[in-house]
């Protein structure tokens, strides 16, 4: 999954794009875990924000949006000692979207999260269960269910929600599609429409496998988890 959205903005995806089946479900669920959780006036920090694809969508509900960032046009730029320049303790809630992966120590990541959340605070967190390589700017990780659990709970973290986006058999579609899509788009002229049209259909097909997946299967084999969690 391009973390910065190379089918465009990874809040407003369409089912021609080949990330279209989780990042619509990513989306879903920011949205309703922090319309739950957070009132209007809570502030967020959006830790690894990247284009701060989800800023609209949260800004919209009140929230105070604060993206952090290796960039220095960041509006929090995160440290070399991988620290956001803010108090302990001033955030509501952190949103990591799709960067757990990436990071070289998560232990270190993850305790900063743990140094940003009020008492109170949650934790929104998705990463990867099973996905192809994609370095941004690096990859070192895949999870279980279990072991994100364990990794998270281990830095202090009391994980009240783990739910899978997209199922084994949705994934394997969608990493063939993948593949098809960027052969297709090598073609001049027609390349780019034909991925497009590949996308819908192979999409559609995910779709329908992912409903069929039983519960138990698909939990145990996302292709994404989405985390919830709060301070121990």
């Amino acid at each position: 999954m391009n973390h910065r959205g190379a089918t465009g903005d990874r809040a407003d995806v369409r089912p021609w794009h080949t990330d279209w089946l989780v990042l619509r479900g990513l989306r879903r669920l920011i949205e309703v875990d922090c319309a739950q959780r957070l009132r209007p006036g809570a502030r967020l920090v959006d830790f690894g924000c990247g284009s701060q694809p989800y800023r609209e969508l949260i800004s919209q509900r009140g929230i105070v949006y604060s993206g952090a960032d290796l960039d220095a046009g960041a509006e929090l730029p995160i440290g070399d000692d991988g620290r956001v320049p803010v108090a302990d303790g001033v955030a509501d809630g952190v949103l990591s979207v799709q960067v757990l992966e990436h990071v070289r120590d998560t232990s270190q990541y993850l305790a900063e999260c743990r140094r940003l959340l009020r008492p109170d605070g949650v934790l929104f967190l998705s990463t990867h269960g099973t996905w192809l390589f994609h370095p941004h700017p690096e990859d070192h990780r895949r999870w279980t269910r279990t072991g994100l659990i364990l990794d998270v709970e281990r830095c202090g973290f009391i994980v009240e929600h783990v739910e899978a986006v997209a199922g084994p058999l949705a994934t394997t579609t969608l990493i063939r599609l993948t593949g098809f899509a960027h052969v297709l788009r090598s073609i001049p002229i027609l390349g780019r429409p034909l991925a497009s049209l590949v996308a819908l259909v192979m999409n559609g097909r995910a779709l329908i496998e992912d409903a069929l997946t039983p519960a138990s299967i698909r939990q145990d084999n996302g292709c994404v988890y989405w985390l919830r969690a709060t301070p121990a």
